[in-house]
């Protein structure tokens, strides 16, 4: 699992980072180990640690206000990292790569609560991690706290990926749209000119992993063959995509705090009983599939692929969907660029962490609407 990098420059004969990446959908730790040597990106190992069902239910229950939820964050907190911690000594353990060997892992941590610009004109964004326990565990420096930088100088901390879509993914003369369905979807436009930008299109898997999991007692809707089964209901489609969120302009970014079950509660208040569990599935995987390529459409209507990554990638309906709805473009799982759809997200973050160790930019100020390019994260020596 070779690629070239665009805009590379030569390294070190090993360049090792890693990347530990737990997204909104809650179903665990994906760890990546890469090799940067010269102008490639070089997949090592990989390793997937799902959650304890109690520490994921926990973690969710920590996006919003609760009863001592300061101790519950720190304990959760150190919870996840002894899953990373797990993940990282797997990935050791199949490359044959010692500690000593990898530069810093990059850890994102589990973002709880995302309000950039709110409140007091800066607003945060917090994510449950323990890098120093990390670091600890694992012996090797932990660069984390990747958002906040962007967020203090006016950004949306989010997303973060577009910079390392365009590293990978771009081609000179030709206009790319990436786009990551993890819980949130978002989208990256790579354009023919070299301009880059991105943002959050709005719900990914995450409404409908919840309805699978209510009505089902599965964790997610496998390959979307309970959604394909019902029936999309035009009137609760047009209703959720009401939402101000999708008329807002770029930059914008958004998360649990606004896509949650009570927001879908709320739209099905006077339908759902008009309805099947298996319509409102199939609705919100319309909602998802016409939510984002209404933004590709807009954004980079000359796009002549759409390549997808994240775990929406792995369901066969949503992108039979996608694919239904630009039928100018071809739409491929990012695998087809020699990066497997699971493992972009968790490459990124290697990616940023060895951004960080070099003291370059992580962010695209474009896409993020900062005040301009900054070095993102802190350091957790080993």
């Amino acid at each position: 699992m070779r690629v070239l990098l665009v805009g590379g420059h030569n390294g070190a004969m090993n360049d090792l980072y890693i990347g530990v990446m737990s997204g909104t959908s809650l179903d665990g730790v994906d760890a990546v180990l890469v090799d940067f040597a010269g102008h490639t990106l070089d997949v090592l190992a990989h390793a997937h640690r799902p959650f304890e069902p109690a520490l994921a239910a926990e973690m969710l229950a920590l996006n919003t206000a609760g009863a001592n939820e300061l101790h519950r964050a720190a304990l959760a907190a150190n919870a996840l990292v002894r899953t990373c911690a797990h993940a990282v000594a797997a990935l050791l353990a199949s490359s044959g790569a010692a500690a000593g060997q990898v530069r810093a892992i990059g850890a994102h941590g589990q973002t709880v609560r995302h309000r950039p610009g709110a409140f007091d004109g800066t607003g945060y964004t917090i994510q449950l991690n323990s890098p120093a326990l990390l670091a600890e565990l694992s012996g090797i420096a932990v660069v984390a706290d990747l958002r906040s930088r962007d967020v203090a100088a006016r950004g949306q901390g989010a997303p973060l990926v577009p910079a390392f879509h365009r590293a990978v993914f771009a081609r000179p003369g030709e206009s790319v749209a990436v786009l990551n369905i993890g819980g949130i979807a978002n989208l990256t436009v790579l354009h023919a000119d070299g301009r880059t930008i991105g943002f959050d299109c709005g719900p990914g898997n995450l409404l409908m992993d919840h309805w699978c999991q209510l009505h089902t007692g599965q964790p997610y809707d496998t390959a979307g063959a309970w959604a394909a089964s019902g029936q999309v209901d035009a009137a609760l489609l047009a209703q959720m995509l009401a939402d101000p969120y999708f008329a807002l302009p770029a930059p914008k970014s958004t998360g649990r705090d606004l896509f949650n079950p009570a927001w879908l509660s709320a739209q099905l208040r006077h339908r759902s009983l008009a309805l099947r569990p298996e319509d409102i599935q199939a609705t919100l995987a319309e909602l998802t599939a016409t939510a984002c390529t209404n933004d590709a459409l807009c954004h980079s209507p000359e796009a002549g692929e759409l390549l997808v990554c994240g775990g929406g990638a792995l369901n066969d309906h949503l992108m039979l969907r996608l694919a239904a709805r630009l039928p100018a473009s071809r739409v491929d799982r990012t695998d087809t660029r020699g990066l497997p759809a699971m493992l972009v997200e968790a490459c990124a973050f290697a990616w940023l962490a060895r951004a960080f160790c070099q003291r370059e930019p992580g962010n695209l100020s474009a896409v993020t609407g900062a005040a301009g390019p900054r070095v993102l994260g802190a350091l957790y020596p080993a």
